[in-house]
C-alpha cells in the first residue's frame, strides 16, 4: 500500500538535508550557533555550511555556494544580513529549494527600506515556489528529531507538547522554564513563526493535527496576516487536540508595541476572543497562562465525566482562596456523595471541615492525605482534585508527595494537581510530584488555573458534539433588490444610505422594520403623519448628522397635525443651528413604535481589521455609548451562536420576565440576527450597519432606526472572502431530477442536518455501510455525527441528496471530501440509499464535487475503494479516475483523477 503523503511543511520541521548560510569560524554568530546547535544535537542528517568568506569550519569543508555542495538540499536556513537574503533567495531557488528557515532580521520594522526588501523577499519566493518561516525567527526545533535549528542554548526535552510563538523570547523563557520542572514537560516541536511573512499560524496548525507526536498546542499570538488561514488551521486543530492560546496586545500600548515587533496587526481584543470562542480554544490571557498551561497539558491530563472539583488541604485559607478563583472560573465545586462523606468521617479527625473543600488539619501526616485524596477521588461526583500542602510541624512535605505520586500511577481516569506551598522545605516534594508526571503549584490560585484549562476543554469538546435542532428557514432574501440600492448608492459616490435605504435593505433580509416617509415641507410631513396614522416620530434626515438625539434632532410621540406643522421647522432650523455644514435632505416621518413592554435593543455590523465583519449586540437607545454594552460573534451564526451572543450581554436580563412585564420574544431577535448575519456574509460592501433602537417585546422585534455605511469592495461571486470563517455555501444548492422523474435537491450539508444525516447512515443496507464504512454500526457515535455534519467548507465538502416526502426533508445519499495534508489533493467518499442507486445521483454528485474540488485549487481527487464494489469502480472509470490496486492489500483498490479541466 502506498505511504502517507507528505506534509508539504514537513521540509521545515523533519529536512533530509540543510544548508545553513553565514556560517564562519566565528562562534558566537547567530548562524554559527545554529550550524553547531545541529551538529552537536545529534541531527545525522547532511549539514551544509554555505559561506564564501570561508573554505572550512573547525576543520569540516565550508562551500562557497550552493553548486559547490553539489547535493541535494531540502532547507535552507538564512541567518546572514537582511540586504544578503533576495540574492540567497535566488540562489536557492536556482538550486531547486523549496524550503526555507529565516533568521535574519531587517524588514519592515526597520521603517520604508525594509519594507521594500519585504516585497522583494516575498516575490523571490513566489517565484521559486519557495515556502518560508520568518524572518526574525528564534527558528525551529524537533526534539524527537534531533533537530535543533535555532539560536538558543541548553538541551529541550522530547515530549508531547508543540509550541508556537511568534516571539523567540517566549520560547526560549518556555524552554528554560521547561528545563527547571523535572522530567515529566517535553516538546513535540517548538516553532518560533518570527513574521510570519510566508509560512503562518494556519498551515502551522495544519501539519500539527496530523503530526503524532504532538497531544496539545500552545500558541502566543502578537499578531494575525492570514484570519481565515488561522480560523481555519484553530477549529480543525480544537477539534482532536488541546490548544491554549496566549494573545499580548490586550490594550492599545501593547497593541502598538507587538505590531513594531512582528508587523502583524490586531484588532479588537472582543473580537479576538469571540474568534477563539467560535474555534472551540481555551485562552489564557498572561505570559503565565502559557507555562501553567504547559505543566498541565504535559502529562496528558484530562477529566472526562464532568467539570467538578474537588480539594484536600491541611489549611483553610488557601483553599478558600482556591474555591474563590473557581468560582471566578466558572468551575463548580463537586458536593461529596453520602459514602463518601461517611468514610472520611470514618478516617479523618472529628474537626474536620465535612464538606469540600476537604480540610484534613494542619497535623495531617501521609496517611491521612492519601486516605482522604483516595476516597475524594473515588467519588462519583468528583472530575479531578487538587491536593494543597502548607509546611507545617507534623507534615513531611517529601513523604506526602510520595503518597500522592502513588496514588496518580494507579490513578488513570481522574487528574490530580498539586499546590505544594512555600520554597526551601517543600521544593524536595515539588520534585517528586514532577518527576511522577504530577503538576505542581506554587500557588493555589495558578493550579485552579490550571484545572480550568482541562474544564474548558472539556466543555469545548462537549459543545463541538452538539447536534443543533433544524432552524426555521426564512424565505430566501431579496438580493437583487439590496444590491440595487448598495449599487445605486455607490455609483453616485455615496457611502452612507438614507435611512429609508437601510431599511429596505434590512427588509430584503426578512427584518421587520418601522417605514419610513421623507417629508421635503411641512406639508409633505402632514401627509405622511395622516397617511400613518398618529402618534408619529419624526427625525431630521441627513447622510451627514449621525446621532440626532444629541442636539434635538428626534422628536418622539407627536399626535397633530399643528404639531407636525410646527416641529418640521422646528427640526431644520435646530439641524442647520448644530450642524451648519450637515446637507440636510429634509425629515423623516414614521410610526410611533409603542409597547409597554418593548425594550430597546442594538444590533449591528462592525469591520474588524483582521477578522472583517463583527456581528455586533447590546442594549440600545440613547445610553448605548454610556453603558457600553457589546457583545461580538463573528458571522455566520446559527440559532445556537446567536443565542450564545445574546447570552454574554447586560442586556439579556432585560429580555427576561422582570416588574409584571412579560419576557420578551427572544426567537425574534435571534431572527434579526440571524438576518444580519446574513447581510454580513453576502454583502461585503457594507462597513458599517447599526440598528438602534430594535424594539422587541413578547411579540416581535422591529428595526426602528437604521444606518448602513457602505465600501467599495472587489470580490468573486461567493469566495466570501472578506469573512474569517468560511459561510454556509448555499449558492451550491442545486435541484435535479432522478432517473428523469424524481426531483431531489443537492446541497452542502449543514450542522442542522444531523438528525437526517443519522437517520440516513443507519438506514443504510449492511452491504452499503460495508462499502461506505468499511465498518458496519447501529447507530453512529455523537462525536462521529459532529464530525459528518459540522464542517469547514475551506477544507473539506459534504454534498446531500434531499427528497421530500409527507412534507419532511429525507436524505438519500451524501458525497465528501476532505483536503489531503499536502494542500493540493482530497480524498472523496460516497453512499447512497439502497433503493436510490442507479438513478444518476452518483453521476450528479461526483460531477458537483469535483467542480468544488477544482474552484477551490486542489489538483487531484482520490479515494479508496472496497475491491468488490464494483458498481463503485465502474462509476469512477466513466468518470475519468484511474484505478490502481495495492499489492499488499488485495481487499482495496485507491483510484485517482487530476482535477485540470481536459
Amino acid at each position: 500500500m502506498d505511504g502517507e503523503r507528505e506534509h508539504y511543511l514537513s521540509a521545515l520541521f523533519e529536512p533530509t538535508s540543510v544548508a545553513v548560510f553565514g556560517v564562519s569560524d566565528r562562534e558566537d554568530t547567530l548562524a554559527s550557533v545554529v550550524y553547531h546547535n545541529l551538529i552537536n544535537g545529534g541531527f545525522d542528517k547532511p549539514v551544509i555550511p554555505i559561506n564564501p568568506k570561508h573554505e572550512s569550519i573547525k576543520g569540516k569543508p565550508c562551500f562557497g555556494d550552493l553548486a559547490a555542495a553539489a547535493i541535494p538540499i531540502q532547507l535552507a536556513i538564512i541567518a546572514t544580513p537582511s540586504h544578503t537574503i533576495p540574492s540567497i533567495l535566488e540562489q536557492c531557488g536556482d538550486y531547486g529549494i523549496k524550503s526555507v528557515l529565516m533568521l535574519s532580521a531587517g524588514f519592515s520594522e526597520m521603517g520604508p527600506e525594509g519594507e521594500e526588501l519585504e516585497r522583494a523577499v516575498r516575490e523571490i519566493a513566489k517565484r521559486h515556489q519557495i515556502r518560508f518561516l520568518g524572518p526574525n525567527s528564534l527558528g525551529v526545533i524537533r526534539p524527537s528529531y534531533n533537530f535543533t535549528a535555532a539560536f538558543t542554548d541548553g538541551e529541550v526535552s522530547k515530549g508531547n507538547i508543540a509550541v508556537i510563538s511568534q516571539s523567540g523570547a517566549v520560547c526560549t523563557a518556555t524552554l528554560d522554564w521547561a528545563a527547571k520542572q523535572g522530567k515529566g514537560i517535553g516538546f513535540s516541536v517548538v516553532i518560533s513563526s518570527g513574521m510570519s511573512l510566508d509560512v503562518d499560524f494556519g498551515e502551522i496548525l495544519d501539519y500539527l493535527i496530523t503530526d503524532p507526536k504532538t497531544h496539545s498546542i500552545l500558541l502566543y499570538v502578537e499578531g494575525i496576516r492570514d484570519a481565515r488561514a488561522f480560523m481555519t488551521g484553530l477549529r480543525a486543530a480544537a477539534r482532536v487536540k488541546p490548544v491554549i492560546v496566549v494573545k499580548a496586545g490586550r490594550h492599545q500600548a501593547s497593541m502598538e508595541a507587538t505590531q513594531s515587533h512582528t508587523g502583524a496587526r490586531m484588532g479588537d481584543d472582543d473580537v479576538f476572543d469571540a474568534a477563539i470562542r467560535r474555534a472551540g480554544v481555551v485562552r489564557g490571557m498572561h505570559l503565565g497562562d502559557f507555562f501553567t498551561a504547559a505543566a498541565v497539558l504535559s502529562q496528558g491530563l484530562r477529566v472526562k465525566g464532568g467539570d467538578k472539583l474537588a480539594f484536600v488541604t491541611n489549611a483553610g485559607g488557601p483553599a478558600a482562596m482556591a474555591c474563590d478563583v473557581a468560582c471566578d472560573l466558572n468551575i463548580p465545586l463537586a458536593n461529596l456523595s453520602t459514602n463518601t462523606m461517611q468514610k472520611l468521617n470514618e478516617v479523618l479527625p472529628p474537626m474536620w471541615s465535612h464538606g469540600n473543600p476537604v480540610d484534613i488539619l494542619g497535623n495531617a501526616d501521609a496517611d491521612r492525605y492519601e486516605e482522604a485524596t483516595k476516597l475524594v477521588l473515588d467519588d462519583p461526583e468528583t472530575s479531578g482534585v487538587i491536593v494543597i500542602l502548607t509546611p507545617q510541624a507534623v507534615t513531611n512535605p517529601s513523604k506526602v508527595a510520595e503518597r500522592i505520586a502513588e496514588l496518580g500511577r494507579k490513578n488513570k481516569r481522574k487528574p490530580i494537581l498539586t499546590c505544594w506551598m512555600g520554597e526551601k522545605l517543600v521544593q524536595p516534594g515539588r520534585d517528586i510530584l514532577n518527576d511522577a508526571a504530577i503538576p505542581s503549584f506554587r500557588l493555589p490560585e495558578t493550579a485552579v488555573q490550571g484545572f480550568s484549562y482541562l474544564t474548558d476543554f472539556y466543555r469545548n469538546q462537549q459543545l463541538l458534539l452538539q447536534t443543533p435542532g433544524p432552524l426555521f428557514h426564512e424565505n430566501k432574501p431579496d438580493m437583487e433588490g439590496a444590491n440595487f440600492i448598495i449599487e445605486n448608492a455607490l455609483g453616485n459616490k455615496r457611502t452612507v444610505l438614507t435611512e429609508a435605504e437601510s431599511k429596505a435593505v434590512l427588509a430584503a433580509f426578512h427584518i421587520q422594520v418601522a417605514p419610513t416617509m421623507l417629508a421635503t415641507t411641512p406639508m409633505d410631513a402632514v401627509i405622511a403623519a395622516k397617511n400613518m396614522g398618529f402618534p408619529v416620530v419624526m427625525k431630521i434626515l441627513s447622510q451627514d448628522i449621525c446621532h440626532k438625539s444629541d442636539f434635538g434632532g428626534v422628536r418622539l410621540n407627536i399626535t397633530s397635525v399643528a404639531a407636525v406643522h410646527a416641529i418640521f421647522d422646528e427640526l431644520i432650523d435646530v439641524a442647520k443651528k448644530h450642524c451648519p455644514e450637515a446637507n440636510i435632505q429634509g425629515v423623516a416621518v414614521e410610526p410611533m413604535i409603542h409597547s409597554q413592554s418593548g425594550r430597546e435593543l442594538s444590533v449591528g455590523i462592525s469591520q474588524d481589521p483582521i477578522f472583517g465583519p463583527v456581528i455586533t449586540f447590546g442594549g440600545g437607545g440613547n445610553t448605548i455609548e454610556l453603558l457600553a454594552d457589546r457583545a461580538v460573534a463573528l458571522p455566520p451564526l446559527n440559532r445556537l451562536l446567536a443565542r450564545d451572543l445574546i447570552s454574554r450581554s447586560r442586556a439579556a436580563r432585560l429580555l427576561e420576565t422582570f416588574r409584571g412585564m412579560p419576557a420578551a420574544n427572544v426567537q425574534a431577535v435571534e431572527d434579526v440576527l440571524l438576518s444580519i448575519s446574513e447581510i454580513a456574509c453576502e454583502i461585503p460592501q457594507i462597513r458599517e450597519l447599526e440598528v438602534n433602537p430594535l424594539i422587541t417585546d413578547s411579540e416581535a422585534a422591529i428595526a426602528v432606526d437604521a444606518r448602513i455605511v457602505l465600501q467599495n469592495y472587489r470580490t468573486t461571486a461567493h469566495s466570501y472572502s472578506h469573512t474569517a470563517i468560511h459561510p454556509y455555501p448555499s449558492h451550491l444548492t442545486k435541484d435535479v431530477l432522478l432517473a428523469g422523474v424524481h426531483p431531489c435537491t443537492i446541497r452542502p450539508i449543514r450542522p442542522e442536518d444531523a438528525e437526517i444525516e443519522s437517520d440516513f447512515v443507519e438506514g443504510l443496507s449492511e452491504m452499503a455501510k460495508h462499502y461506505r464504512f468499511m465498518n458496519t454500526f447501529r447507530k453512529l457515535p455523537p462525536d462521529m455525527l459532529a464530525r459528518l455534519t459540522q464542517i469547514d467548507y475551506d477544507r473539506e465538502m459534504a454534498l446531500i441528496a434531499v427528497v421530500t416526502e409527507r412534507g419532511q426533508d429525507i436524505q438519500i445519499g451524501v458525497a465528501r471530501y476532505v483536503m489531503g495534508i499536502d494542500g493540493e489533493s482530497c480524498e472523496f467518499a460516497i453512499a447512497i440509499a439502497d433503493q436510490w442507486q442507479g438513478k444518476g445521483l452518483a453521476q450528479h454528485f461526483m460531477n458537483e464535487l469535483m467542480s468544488y474540488a477544482r474552484y477551490q485549487g486542489l489538483r487531484v481527487m482520490e479515494g479508496e475503494v472496497l475491491s468488490d464494489n464494483q458498481k463503485m469502480l465502474k462509476l469512477a472509470k466513466n468518470l475519468g479516475f484511474s484505478i490502481k490496486r495495492y499489492p499488499d492489500d488485495t481487499t482495496l483498490v485507491k483510484i485517482t483523477r487530476s482535477l485540470a479541466l481536459d
